[in-house]
């Protein structure tokens, strides 16, 4: 019996201790009520259960104590966060990517030989971006690469590279800056932008590589009237900086030190367009676009000028001379060198690859947008023409004469005549994805079980755009090719999508070669037949 009433009072005690730590824990989370209808430091919670014998007066005056404690000091109960941001930063956001990506693309020449490369490659972008007060934005990003039209590397490269570094190498995965750029919006309908931006333009893959973020001034206005929103974009980008501008004779600059007078190279874009709202599920948008390009100098044998030789004469061909020259079955690589052929030099190869001359295009890209069942699709493309392009053509076709006749050869065996309707590109296409998916492809959306499919049939001539700014994906980056081009993106998580892409593509004026400086089989000019297949898979954050 006496054991019983023992188990019995152990029991009853130790329901008293769990049943008054759960009402102290509620009595903690009653606080700020507390802290709101108490007029004195007494806890009525507590008195209550006091009057009850659930807790000793001991356990109360400790409660007590620490709930005191938080009301005059609540920092107290979370420690001083280790980061610290600038009052001036409104918000900060972390975003990039993380890609990883199988490649096979090849090239043929008019011989049949051919090219074909087959890599696995990564790239990683990493950047910070946001706002400050006083309506200031900013943006950083950190990107693998230096090249601006790609970020991608190439695996197993430092193992036959140099310097030599072995199996696993780092030394081909250095991280350049991608972006930095301030911009100011003192009103909602005006945004200025300086430094390293991305492109403020509404554009195209077709005229700029997705990759690009070109560097200079941006102003971008726009202002909206019922359905109807007009913009207004305006753009001046440093092309190449030829420091020292003038130099005189004697302080070790120019050929021959015999001083050094330069021009710093600009890119102006005027673009103005609508987007209209038509109903709900129906937009359309479009804009025309004028460019220009200012401070070109062209080479002579006494003043060379810069590499790459953005102000010489644009000839986009390769260095085969002929059936009859000394090496016609392997004599279409690009690479070489100029030869000392003034006017027409050409960083890396025998004909200019890079020259900006007699540039002065006018660009149309337009959208339209619509459901189909419960499918967003876009009709998208782009038109584009040269004004200056017979110029442009004539300049090429004596380029390439001077350099068959330098060479030793017949001009009259691979030389042309101008070619001075070759000066227009466009590009037409449809995407079709499902909800929230439009954008899947070129990353700037993300989610789970979205998909989207983009095809598209592009076509550039061979004087109308800047080979300077083409994608190196669609169709290598060179000129006078057409062909088709298809992406397929879905994705697994909110945050992992995978792209599969595919290009096929032919010479467009078998008298010319395909003009441009690809990176990636830079050794075949003219190019008959290219073809492309990746494989991406991207983790976005």
């Amino acid at each position: 019996m006496m054991y019983r009433r023992f188990l019995g009072s152990r029991k009853t005690t130790a329901t008293r201790g769990l049943g008054g730590l759960a009402l102290v824990a509620l009595v903690c989370s009653l606080q700020p009520l507390h802290s709101v209808r108490a007029a004195d430091n007494t806890d009525p919670v507590l008195g209550l259960m006091l009057e009850k014998g659930m807790i000793t007066e001991d356990e109360a005056a400790k409660v007590q104590s620490q709930m005191d404690s938080l009301h005059t000091n609540p920092a107290a109960q979370f420690p001083e966060s280790k980061w610290k941001i600038s009052p001036g930063i409104k918000d900060i956001e972390i975003y990039g990517d993380l890609r990883a990506r199988f490649e096979d693309r090849s090239e043929e020449d008019p011989a049949g030989g051919k090219i074909d490369l087959q890599r696995y490659r990564y790239s990683v972008r990493v950047g910070l971006r946001g706002e400050a007060v006083d309506d200031v934005d900013y943006g950083f990003r950190l990107e693998t690469s230096s090249n601006p039209r790609s970020p991608w590397v190439t695996m197993g490269t430092s193992s036959s590279g140099v310097p030599y570094s072995g199996p696993f190498g780092k030394s081909s995965g250095g991280v350049d800056i991608g972006q930095i750029y301030l911009g100011w919006h003192p009103e909602s309908w005006i945004d200025l932008t300086v430094g390293k931006m991305p492109n403020p333009l509404y554009t195209s893959s077709m005229v700029w590589s997705r990759n690009i973020s070109p560097e200079g001034l941006a102003e971008q206005f726009k202002y909206k009237v019922g359905q109807v929103e007009f913009f207004a974009n305006f753009s001046q980008f440093l092309y190449q900086d030829a420091n020292p501008l003038l130099a005189t004779p004697d302080l070790g600059l120019g050929v021959a030190d015999a001083g050094q007078d330069a021009n710093n190279l600009f890119q102006v874009a005027w673009q103005g367009g609508l987007t209209y709202q038509i109903t709900t599920n129906i937009s359309a948008k479009i804009a025309a676009t004028y460019y220009q390009y200012y401070g070109q100098k062209q080479t002579t044998a006494a003043a060379p000028g810069f590499p790459p030789y953005f102000g010489d004469v644009y000839v986009g061909e390769g260095s085969y001379a002929g059936a009859s020259s000394a090496n016609p079955i392997n004599g279409y690589s690009g690479y070489g060198t100029s030869g000392g052929l003034a006017g027409y030099y050409s960083y890396g190869y025998p004909n200019n690859q890079v020259g900006i001359n007699d540039l002065e295009v006018v660009e149309v890209p337009f959208e339209f947008n619509f459901k189909i069942s419960s499918l967003h699709a876009q009709l998208f493309g782009d038109v584009a023409y040269n004004l200056d392009g017979a110029e442009r053509a004539e300049a090429a076709a004596a380029g390439y004469a001077a350099y068959l006749s330098q060479s030793g050869q017949n001009p009259s065996i691979s030389a042309f005549k101008p070619q001075t309707h070759d000066d227009k590109a466009y590009q037409i296409g449809l995407a079709l994805g499902n909800k929230d998916a439009r954008g899947l492809i070129n990353g700037s959306e993300t989610g789970k079980h979205a998909w989207e499919v983009r095809t598209y049939w592009q076509h550039i001539e061979q004087y109308s755009l800047d080979p300077n700014l083409l994608d190196l994906d669609v169709f290598a980056g060179d000129e006078n090719l057409e062909g088709i081009y298809a992406e397929v993106a879905y994705g697994f998580t909110q945050n992992l999508v995978a792209t599969f892409h595919y290009g096929y593509a032919s010479r467009i004026n078998n008298l010319l070669g395909t003009g441009g400086t690809g990176t990636d089989i830079p050794q075949i000019n003219p190019v008959t037949q290219y073809s492309l297949f990746q494989a991406d898979l991207t983790f976005k954050f």
